[in-house]
């Protein structure tokens, strides 16, 4: 057999087996491109109104992290409040296959799961940079991994909208006896803090918190941070805005994932799944920084808004009902137990330079 006639075998015969799809069958294996090109679609509901400044924008920006930094195999689809489920019903959603994803705050669990209220904030708690060290170092992902197991759920910090103010009251709070009857919409923790002191916690999702504000069917909101509730317009609604935020000295948000759909992940997109919650929520709490700034110099400047501190005796009645609320929580199960102490134990190893570094940043605010 001539060389060419050799040649020209060994062609056809590479042209029969690309042709009859041996190739894909196994015989030509291609496997790294076959799964570098499985894709996947997910869909994101959220606690929050489309866009709302702080958690609405974290949602769509860690939606579209994740599907630059996967070249598009991983496509999240970001979903407000009420559009697949009401927006205190997104935990179940995930849980139950309804939804892959979702973006919302941990202490909308506090009924079912009284401990999850320490994976977004308690009163007179963590602040943001503590909370993410107790999360990130401190053992506290564990923890949270585990208590969401049985559900189905895994959950990562997401965003994190900064300290929130004390809140918006119709009228002057003078003394604890200045809470009594009065209905609040609060959320996590603090809504059972004020109803020691005498009010009633109402519970209302953010799109309707300033119709409910202005018709008078609550006296007071608390919600989140300037820019939020700018956003919201409860400023039209009274120019009273109490600080400070005893009730959520952190605003951290959670990305919720379906256990199911991330085991279903490769590694990589796991990876990039982990490493967009990280940088969102750094840039979130850069971005509350940056906006909250901005937005009460525009409440107060241009819409007369007043920023007075809660009076002594309001703080440290607060102070002693959550105390025993905390306590309460503790001993709800071993693991809530667990939870609870490991909190402590990180708030307190931290408290002497948290204590110093926020009296040194107001010291130098003020020359």
């Amino acid at each position: 057999m001539s060389k060419v006639n050799s040649d020209a075998m060994r062609t056809n015969r590479r042209r029969f087996l690309a042709s009859s799809g041996l190739a894909a069958a196994g015989i030509l294996s291609v496997p790294a491109v076959v799964r570098a090109e499985t894709r996947w679609r997910w869909r994101m509901a959220t606690s929050w109104p489309r866009n709302l400044p702080g958690p609405g924008v974290s949602a769509q920006r860690l939606a579209d992290r994740i599907g630059a930094a996967s070249g598009g195999r991983l496509v999240i689809d970001v979903f407000a409040a009420g559009e697949i489920v009401p927006a205190f019903e997104v935990f179940d959603a995930v849980a139950g296959g309804v939804v892959e994803m979702a973006h919302t705050a941990a202490f909308y669990w506090q009924g079912k799961m009284p401990a999850a209220v320490f994976f977004t904030s308690v009163p007179f708690g963590l602040g943001p940079i503590e909370h993410l060290a107790w999360i990130e170092i401190g053992g506290g992902q564990a923890l949270w991994d585990e208590l969401y197991a049985p559900s189905g759920v895994r959950a990562f910090l997401a965003g994190n909208t900064g300290p929130s103010m004390g809140g918006w009251f119709r009228r002057a709070i003078g003394s604890p006896d200045d809470l009594n009857g009065l209905r609040i919409r609060v959320q996590g923790l603090g809504g059972e803090v004020f109803r020691r002191l005498g009010a009633t916690p109402v519970t209302l999702p953010p799109g309707e918190i300033a119709t409910s504000l202005s018709t008078g069917a609550i006296d007071a909101v608390e919600f989140l941070a300037p820019s939020s509730d700018l956003a919201l317009g409860l400023h039209r609604a009274t120019q009273l805005y109490y600080a400070p935020g005893f009730n959520k000295p952190n605003g951290a948000g959670e990305c919720l994932v379906s256990l199911k759909a991330w085991n279903d992940l490769t590694d990589d997109l796991r990876a990039i799944v982990r490493d967009a919650c990280r940088a969102e929520h750094a840039e979130a709490l850069a971005d509350a920084a940056r906006l909250n700034g901005e937005a009460l110099k525009v409440l107060v400047e241009r819409h007369g808004v007043r920023t007075p501190l809660f009076p002594k005796p309001v703080l440290d009645a607060a102070r002693e009902a959550a105390g025993d609320i905390l306590a309460n929580i503790a001993a709800t199960s071993p693991l809530a137990g667990r939870i609870a102490r490991s909190y402590a134990a990180a708030q307190e190893s931290g408290r002497a330079w948290a204590g110093l570094a926020a009296g040194m940043a107001a010291a130098l605010a003020t020359h």
